[in-house]
This record gives structure tokens, sequence and C-alpha cells, in this order.
């Protein structure tokens, strides 16, 4: 499975805020991010039925670790 990196735009204080949920679930903020796309996508499916792919949301995706 490739992992894609994307870049997004968001305002200092969102990402601040963002940033004391991610430390207090104890998550970076990118897999915070992730959670959250995942939740959404659930939602979206148990509203709207299965979206056409092969990785189910409940997958938990993380980059490996560079060496």
């Amino acid at each position: 499975m490739a992992i894609k990196s994307i870049s997004i735009r968001i305002e200092e204080e969102m990402l601040d805020k963002i940033g004391f949920v991610a430390d207090y679930e104890g998550r970076s903020v990118n897999s915070h991010i992730l959670v959250l796309i995942r939740e959404n996508i659930k939602k979206f499916e148990e509203i709207n039925g299965a979206i056409e792919g092969t990785v189910s949301p409940e997958i938990n995706v993380k980059p490996t670790r560079k060496k």
C-alpha cells in the first residue's frame, strides 16, 4: 500500500488547538488527523454505503519509520 503525503493550509490557532487535542489523546498531529479522517469515512459509509476500495476505515494506516 502506498503512503501519500499532502499539504494543507490551516490557521495557526486551529493548528495549535488540534495539536492540543492530539497531545491530550497521546498522538501526533498527523496521527490524530488520520483518526479524524477514518472516523469521517466510516460515518459517511454508514449513511451512504461503502465507498469502492480495499482499505477499510478501521485499518490503522501508519507510515513506516525511516531508518
